[in-house]
């Protein structure tokens, strides 16, 4: 039997974890499922926030569904809240080594009127999924401030080495060839030494994966072609601090972050499965939030950790069939919608399955 860790975390984290599980039991697979705390919800318990009873569970279990930490932002200095995505999440990460991210930002056709972007732009549809390296990047290089001649001065250093691009560019192939076998591998090549190491590595990667056609695009050119014409993209694969701006940029393209999941991967293939958004603390417990990123990082879960392609793709459909039927949770509603709870749209969801 497999084991899947549960860590619902704060704000409206429980809320729609409990809709996605809901989804699960509605399918039958017969799972194991253990509830560990985390963030907020666990220093509540063990003035921690990430204990070694979650890191224990995490380790031991075939796949963590996780759904997100933190609190008001006037309470940020509290200890219960001071840094609590930091000392959670961040540390989860490292913990399970998890080193790539996946994060497909999808445009539902029957959405198009809430995305910023003019319909003409998106009538092709939007379907792109956006891998970032988590491990390298300027995030993990040095970082230091001080005094020259006079002057504040403060450097952060961007680092990479060939094993932590090539896990990265692998990924990105992998994941083209289960899509539609076109790779975009963005960077700075014109400019960063750590860039062009990234595209060297990944023209040496190519002959690898003769079916998939590569092609290297500039950050900045990317960032404006998300915009002018998403319908270009299918896989994009990008450095830290590029993957983090740039799936940014492609989440608004939806319309709401309560539509975006994500997933991050090890080397070994574990993975931890979460929604892109935040704990929402002002819209907890009200039955309003959108689960849809919730479940369909359920359903990343199935596809990817456990290889249950047709279950994954049932939770798709049944979610698309939902809202072509136009309910719609509150982020989400326009006027001649059908505005529904968040039990309520999960109920819609389970039975289109």
């Amino acid at each position: 039997m497999k084991k899947i860790a549960v860590l619902s975390g704060d704000g409206i984290g429980p809320e729609v974890m409990s809709q996605a599980l809901r989804v699960l039991d509605a399918l039958d697979l017969g799972f194991k499922v253990e509830h560990g705390l985390i963030g907020g919800a666990a220093y509540d318990k063990y003035k921690s926030h990430f204990p070694d009873e979650t890191r224990e569970l995490c380790l031991t279990s075939d796949a963590v569904l996780f759904g997100s930490v933190g609190g008001p932002i006037v309470d940020s200095q509290l200890p219960k809240w001071h840094r609590c995505e930091a000392n959670s999440i961040l540390a989860l990460r490292k913990a399970l080594k998890l080193n790539v991210n996946l994060r497909p930002a999808t445009l539902f056709k029957s959405l198009i009127s809430i995305s910023p972007l003019k319909p003409e732009l998106i009538e092709q549809g939007v379907d792109i999924m956006i891998i970032r390296e988590l491990l390298g990047d300027i995030y993990f290089g040095e970082h230091k401030q001080f005094i020259e001649n006079g002057l504040r001065v403060a450097t952060d250093v961007a680092r990479y080495d060939e094993d932590q691009i090539k896990i990265a560019i692998h990924q990105g192939f992998k994941t083209a060839m289960a899509r539609n076998n076109k790779l975009v591998s963005v960077d700075k090549a014109n400019v960063l030494d750590t860039s062009k190491l990234w595209r060297t590595i990944a023209n040496e990667i190519a002959p690898e994966y003769p079916e998939v056609t590569l092609e290297h695009m500039l950050v900045d050119n990317c960032a404006m072609q998300i915009i002018l014409n998403p319908a270009q993209f299918d896989t994009i694969v990008t450095a830290n601090l590029f993957g983090d701006i740039i799936s940014d940029a492609a989440s608004a393209l939806p319309g709401s972050l309560g539509l975006m999941p994500s997933a991050s991967f090890s080397a070994e293939g574990f993975g931890l499965y979460e929604p892109s958004g935040g704990s929402a603390p002002d819209i907890a417990n009200k039955d309003i939030a959108n689960p849809t990123a919730q479940i369909l990082s359920l359903a990343l879960m199935l596809r990817y950790s456990f290889k249950l392609e047709k279950q994954a793709q049932q939770i798709e459909k049944a979610i698309i069939k939902t809202l072509e039927q136009g309910m719609r949770t509150r982020d989400i509603h326009q006027h001649n919608d059908t505005l529904v709870s968040t039990q309520k749209f999960t109920t819609a969801i389970i039975n289109n399955l």
